[in-house]
């Protein structure tokens, strides 16, 4: 249970509007860079940087784009700021600094900023649909969601590649024996 009020919840404590979106929003960034560093060390970058899962989907660049983009389209909003535009590119080099560049932006951020938060309105697009979602809706069912889509989606295309990637490397925490397999 997410309480994203700030107030005190049995069990869980005092659980900030901060903490449900600027930390997971920093460990996907990382997990998306370790993602680059993965397609580094293939030697194969220019092939997956174009890899898709399906024909009519992102490929693989514009999947990790998506990650730092969504990164500051879930904490931004939530403060009442715009969303920060950033600069385009495809290519490892731009990947990195859009990166490195919505790390900095997220990190910035403090406490302080997301009061009100979970009760703020917050108009945006989905695709086509144009939605109005309290704070704490938007960041449950859209924000988050889609920060995680968008690095499952760049992991899933590495995994059809070929590539010799694991939970570990999704989450950063699971580590498992050299060849394990959870089938046989």
């Amino acid at each position: 249970m997410i309480v994203a009020n700030c107030a005190e919840s049995p069990g869980l404590g005092r659980f900030l509007m901060y903490d449900a979106v600027v930390l997971p929003a920093l460990q996907a960034m990382n997990r998306a860079g370790h993602l680059l560093d993965v397609v580094d060390a293939t030697g194969r970058a220019n092939n997956l940087l174009s890899a898709k899962l399906a024909p009519d989907m992102f490929d693989f660049s514009m999947q990790i784009r998506m990650v730092p983009d969504f990164a500051l389209r879930a904490t931004f909003p939530l403060t009442g700021r715009a969303v920060p535009e950033l600069g385009h590119g495809h290519d490892m080099a731009a990947l990195r600094a859009r990166l490195e560049e919505s790390d900095a932006l997220v990190r910035g951020l403090t406490e302080a900023d997301f009061d009100g938060g979970a009760d703020r309105i917050i108009r945006h697009r989905a695709g086509d649909a144009e939605l109005e979602q309290t704070g704490r809706d938007y960041l449950q069912r859209f924000a988050l969601p889609n920060l995680w889509f968008h690095l499952s989606m760049a992991f899933a295309i590495l995994r059809i590649a070929h590539v010799p990637v694991g939970k570990g490397d999704f989450d950063g925490l699971h580590s498992y024996a050299p060849g394990f397999s959870f089938v046989s």
